[in-house]
């Protein structure tokens, strides 16, 4: 088909988020803690899978609201007390071996964007790590206003890319998020699996990803079988 571009999330193909995961996780139970609600690990697990199950665009949110018993005024306080708690947390846990994967597709001369639902700080996080200027376009949701799973986040991409949504190639962690809006807009895409979303499923085969892979060897082997084609 004459793929052109490959665009990326940044939480789990690029940053492993595992730091990120820890800190909300445990965030959400102190804020709990301090309505009197006595949240554990195993609770957190079992609301994270709930919410990942139930296709939650804002999973934390979805564990609040599991975790509170879903009473407004309690799931909007836990809700303040965990943005003031992680809200300006700066971490990026660069995924082994994607920036050398980044630029062996650069030098291919694919166009390289990314379509994430990140504050515009991720850009600087990005460009710390070391892969910021190998994006030629950077739609985070903090700068685009667009956030996922609306095909606006997607289609901007592309044409701030100038290719066809045809033309790409998406590469996410979500079903919900990334693949289902990139398949529907015709795009390519591989589910990168990992993290907090990791159980997540089709619930339909239009939403079924052309490939799964778990690590970076397995994601550029999906990737040239793509370019194959």
């Amino acid at each position: 088909m004459g793929y052109r571009a490959i665009l990326f999330d940044v939480g789990g193909p690029l940053d492993m988020e595992f730091a990120w995961e820890i800190a909300v996780d445990g965030a959400i139970a102190s804020a709990c803690g301090l309505e009197g609600i006595r949240v554990d690990q195993a609770m957190i697990d079992e609301a994270s899978d709930a919410a990942v199950a139930a296709f939650a665009h804002d999973a934390y949110g979805h564990m609040i609201e599991t975790l509170c018993g879903g009473d407004p005024r309690t799931v909007e306080r836990v809700r303040q007390r965990v943005r003031a708690m992680v809200g300006n947390l700066d971490v990026f846990q660069l995924r082994p071996e994607i920036d050398g994967l980044l630029r062996r597709l650069s030098d291919r001369g694919l166009k390289l964007g990314i379509v994430a639902n990140q504050p515009q700080a991720a850009r600087e996080r990005l460009t710390r790590a070391g892969i910021g200027d190998l994006f030629a376009y950077q739609g985070l949701s903090g700068v685009t206003g667009f956030r996922k799973p609306d095909p606006r986040a997607f289609q901007a991409a592309a044409e701030a890319l100038d290719v066809a949504p045809t033309d790409c190639i998406m590469v996410g962690d979500r079903i919900d998020n990334d693949i289902a809006p990139a398949k529907a807009l015709g795009m390519a895409a591989i589910l990168l699996r990992g993290g907090r979303h990791r159980r997540q499923r089709p619930r339909s085969p239009a939403e079924e990803p052309d490939a799964v892979v778990t690590d970076v060897l397995e994601l550029e082997a999906a990737i040239d079988a793509l370019l194959a084609q």
